[in-house]
């Protein structure tokens, strides 16, 4: 279940409450001086020019060596 942020329009405090999505729907129609918080959403990286550290490359090195058979070569990226 997530959890949310209210706000009450009367008192102007602000609480985090954790419920589901109808739960949250029935309180706020129940409520109608508390307004649901939106934040804006969290930065996360896409991963692009991101390589990972030398330990972790050695380690993909290592398993493209073991998987690399006769004709057939592996496409583990080892950066």
């Amino acid at each position: 279940m997530p959890t949310y942020s209210f706000k009450n329009e009367n008192t102007g405090e602000e609480f985090t409450e954790f419920m589901s999505i109808s739960e949250r729907e029935k309180f706020l129609s129940e409520n109608p001086h508390i307004t649901q918080l939106v934040y804006g959403a969290p930065l996360i990286s896409s991963g692009v020019n991101m390589k990972p550290d030398q330990g972790f490359r050695d380690l993909l090195k290592d398993m493209k060596k073991k998987h690399s058979r006769g004709i057939s070569q592996s496409t583990i990226n080892t950066w």
